[in-house]
């Protein structure tokens, strides 16, 4: 296993000094440069996953160190570090294919945090890739990992509506990857030269808010020294991402709902409309109607941000996922921890498949995480995951489901019955992804129960986006294999 390599362009000995240490306390391979032809003589003779580029280099603009790393080879991935008033020029080399920038001076968890969301989506270089795992990777190009019947419906959306550039609302639970899938959304567009830019609207204090979507001018508040270009200004050309758009004050609503009607807005302190060209992603883990009808939302900006509505599935929901991404993890952990995790034992993976995962797949990569880097090499074990996830047993439903009412000819007791449990092993099956196995642990039932009542009822298990919950007989056998469409 091979550690990631990053080079550093950078003149300033000091930060060069500083990002070499903390990429190698990341497990990575670092090379650094102090020039742009320094950098492009050395990407001639070496192979990288990364380049990290200052913008004001001694010899050349930093932008142009882009356009010629992109044109040589389109599958470098770089990230530009910027200073106070080089932002615009930021913007410029994120639309020639840079995939983010960081502003100077360097906040590390904010790069690390990039750096590790830029390899998330990045298309693995096949030196890092053993030839078993590549099918899957590959799979992962947009970041989107599964192959459940959910997640490829879910993939099949992004792609057919990410070219529109129609506003979107992503929710889902905490964890479920909402970023990466607003990442994917762009990264899959014909806006994907331009930048990404985020904003949590939960992350910045209220009265900071509006300066950092919209900018300010020059005066415009006491410590405004200078003007300001905004985050809607940034995005021009690309896709500006509102995260946590449920947690943005009601007097900001009003004004992000007339940039969104007018595509214009006008920086604070000042009075010149400035128009944009940028795509609305926004994304959720509140339910946006009940903030309507308590009146923490503007009903008129839901209607504005809910055009595509797209729902992100809890894990819970999609457990047949869990390996693809416990191995997609293992392989992204080994190149940046240095570790030689080889995979996961059955009845490991048997217990990650039983947790609930309240934390969704964020509180999954944590745990494989956790796990890398204490076990460093080997089979990961039972023994290996924590007390909780090794105890996990599956959460019984205990929705009470209301009977059908008695007509005065009454109802058939034994063929309800018998319908109810079709409906209860149809269900299981599907959480399961048709593993039978898995699916008779959901049910507490030995699998070899659950195989005979499967052949004596000839049940038809369809996908859940296909399926009807009405009971009907078929010759259709179900065999202890990924039910994939």
């Amino acid at each position: 296993m091979h550690p990631r390599r990053v080079l550093v362009v950078e003149d300033d000995h000091a930060i060069q000094g500083l990002l070499t240490r903390l990429f190698e306390n990341e497990g990575w391979d670092v090379a650094s440069v102090s020039t742009g032809r320094a950098a492009l003589e050395y990407l001639e003779e070496h192979s990288t996953d990364l380049v990290l580029t200052d913008l004001q280099l001694p010899d050349m603009d930093g932008v142009a160190v882009v356009e010629r790393i992109l044109a040589d080879d389109p599958s470098h991935t770089t990230i530009v570090m910027t200073g106070f008033g080089t932002v615009e020029r930021a913007v410029e080399a994120m639309r020639t294919g840079a995939v983010d920038f960081i502003r100077k001076p360097l906040d590390l968890k904010v790069l690390m945090a990039s750096v590790n969301q830029a390899m998330a989506v990045r298309v693995p270089h096949k030196r890092n890739v053993a030839p078993k795992a590549s099918a899957e990777m590959a799979s992962s190009a947009s970041g989107l990992v599964g192959e459940s019947p959910v997640m490829r419906d879910l993939v099949e959306f992004v792609r057919k509506v990410a070219d529109s550039d129609s506003t979107v609302l992503i929710t889902g639970e905490s964890g479920t990857g909402k970023e990466v899938l607003a990442r994917a959304l762009h990264t899959q567009s014909r806006r994907h030269r331009g930048p990404l830019v985020p904003v949590n609207c939960a992350a910045i204090p209220e009265a900071l808010l509006e300066s950092e979507l919209f900018g300010h001018e020059r005066g415009a508040f006491s410590g405004a020294h200078h003007a300001r270009a905004g985050r809607f200004e940034l995005a021009h050309g690309g896709t500006l991402f509102l995260d946590e758009i449920g947690e943005m004050p009601l007097p900001l609503q009003v004004k992000l709902l007339r940039a969104l009607q007018e595509r214009s807005f006008e920086r604070v302190g000042g009075a010149r409309a400035v128009k944009v060209d940028v795509r609305i992603v926004a994304a959720t883990n509140a339910d946006l109607e009940a903030a309507v009808r308590d009146g923490r939302f503007r009903k008129d900006l839901y209607y504005r941000l809910n055009v595509i509505p797209i729902v992100v599935p809890p894990l819970r929901h999609r457990a047949s996922d869990i390996p693809l991404l416990v191995h997609y993890f293992i392989e992204r952990l080994n190149a940046r921890k240095g570790a030689s995790v080889v995979g996961i034992d059955d009845a490991a993976l048997a217990a990650l498949e039983e947790y609930q995962w309240p934390g969704n797949v964020r509180e999954l990569e944590n745990l494989i995480e956790r796990v890398v880097v204490l076990k460093r090499e080997g089979l990961i074990e039972s023994v290996d995951l924590p007390e909780t996830v090794q105890t996990a047993r599956p959460t019984p439903d205990t929705r009470v489901t209301v009977p059908p009412s008695l007509s005065q000819e009454g109802i058939d007791l034994m063929k309800e019955l018998e319908r109810y449990e079709n409906r209860l092993i149809i269900t299981a099956l599907n959480q399961a992804g048709g593993i039978t196995s898995k699916a008779a642990r959901l049910l507490r039932l030995n699998r070899t129960t659950l195989v005979e009542k499967l052949k004596r009822k000839k049940l038809d298990v369809k996908a859940p986006a296909e399926q009807d919950l009405s009971v009907r007989p078929s010759s259709a056998s179900v065999i202890d294999q990924p039910s994939i469409i």
